[in-house]
Order: structure tokens, then C-alpha cells, then sequence
């Protein structure tokens, strides 16, 4: 069977950079760095199970050429069945990880109609401080006044982390005229492994800005909400 090393090597303008398993914000910040040295415009951070078509990119491209306060991009997100995927979320808030894992589906729906904004219509842009970390397209020039991904995060905040940090300073867009799919696994809803590593770290973002006290979170997701509900 052929490596992901020796694949990558037939394969013009493709480097392969191996490391150990070191955590994804980590893993990403390897290639980022290297983004960065040889004066790269844009990195893509996108998972293996993502595929899109040819159109996507350079139509991304095209959008962060004509608008310069943009860090990042995601585009609209499905499973390979066509259903959207809610990756268009707000920042979230101790409650809405509870819901989503242990209380009743009546219960937990009516919270996340709100955090997953199931009122939005996914068809308009919308600058937004959470981007699921699927897909996101960055700007590399903004990573010197942000940081890169917070290594403390072996996995699964690092996208909530990174967006709100470069949201503080640029417009970070949905940006829906083009479509990748995501086949998505879920594994922290199927593994208990996957789901303490989940927890673990989430204990650790709520450290990091705040479990009841955020105030970037209050006012960044009431004025999203104030735009989805103008916009209905």
C-alpha cells in the first residue's frame, strides 16, 4: 500500500511535510510556518474528508482578492447526502455543550435553534466568530498579528479559538456561492476516548475565555442573532 509520503511525491507542487501526532492546531502550525517563510497569500486548513469541486477554490480566492479585510473564509458545508451541515454556529457557551451530549432531544433542539442558527438562511454572507474547522481558508498575513493555532488544544476548540481571535481584528465570512461536502464521522459522539479528549480540551477553551463571564461571547452573539432574525 502507498504512503501518504510517497503519493504526495508524484504529484507536482505538493510537498509532504510528516510529524508525529502532535494535535491539529500543532500539525497545521508546521505548514503555516512554512506558509508564512516562502510569503504564501492564503493557506487552506481543511480535513481529509472533505471534496469539492475545481470551481471552489479560485472562487475563494477571487473573493479574499476583492475584499482585503477578510482573514477568513468558509464556504457553505454539506454531507455527501446534500443536508446542510450546521457549520455556521455561534461561539458556544458551557450549556450548549451539555445539551448537545446529555440532555433530551425536545430539550436540546430548542437550545440549539439558536447556537446552530437554524433561522438562518445560509444564503447570505455573514461575518461570523465561530467557523467549524472543516474548511477554512486564511489570509497568512493575518496570522502575524493573531498567532497561530493555541498549541494547548490537542483538538476540537482550536477552530472556535482561531476564528474568534482573527474576528476580533478582521471580517471573518461564511460566504455561500460555493459548496464543499464533508463527510463528516462524529467520532466524539461514537468513541468515549474521543469524547473525554473532547471534553478535556473544552474544559480547557471555557479556562481560556470564560465559562459564565464572556463578554466578547454575549455581545458578538446577540448582535448575530439580531442579524439573522432582521434578515428572516
Amino acid at each position: 500500500m502507498q504512503s501518504i509520503a510517497d503519493f504526495c511525491a508524484t504529484i507536482d507542487k505538493v510537498e509532504y511535510i510528516g510529524s508525529d501526532n502532535i494535535g491539529y492546531g500543532a500539525g497545521h502550525n508546521i505548514a503555516i510556518r512554512k506558509a508564512t517563510k516562502l510569503g504564501m497569500k492564503y493557506h487552506l486548513v481543511i480535513n481529509s474528508d472533505v471534496y469539492f469541486g475545481e470551481e471552489v477554490l479560485p472562487r475563494l480566492v477571487e473573493y479574499m482578492d476583492k475584499n482585503e479585510d477578510v482573514a477568513q473564509v468558509q464556504p457553505n458545508v454539506v454531507y455527501p447526502d446534500g443536508t446542510l451541515q450546521y457549520g455556521c454556529r455561534l461561539l458556544p457557551t458551557p450549556l450548549n455543550l451539555i445539551s448537545r451530549r446529555f440532555l433530551f432531544h425536545d430539550w436540546n433542539e430548542r437550545i440549539n435553534r439558536n447556537f446552530l442558527l437554524y433561522d438562518f438562511d445560509r444564503k447570505t454572507p455573514m461575518n461570523l466568530p465561530y467557523h467549524q474547522g472543516s474548511f477554512m481558508l486564511f489570509r497568512t498575513e493575518c496570522f502575524k498579528k493573531v498567532g497561530l493555532f493555541d498549541e494547548r488544544f490537542f483538538m476540537y476548540p482550536e477552530d472556535i479559538d482561531i476564528t474568534r481571535r482573527m474576528h476580533k481584528h478582521y471580517r471573518t465570512m461564511f460566504w455561500p456561492e460555493v459548496t464543499v461536502v464533508h463527510a463528516h464521522r462524529a467520532a466524539s459522539y461514537k468513541s468515549l476516548r474521543m469524547l473525554a479528549i473532547h471534553s478535556y480540551n473544552m474544559i480547557k477553551y471555557f479556562n481560556k475565555w470564560g465559562w459564565i463571564f464572556d463578554r466578547e461571547r454575549k455581545e458578538w452573539n446577540k448582535s448575530i442573532l439580531e442579524n439573522v432574525k432582521n434578515n428572516k
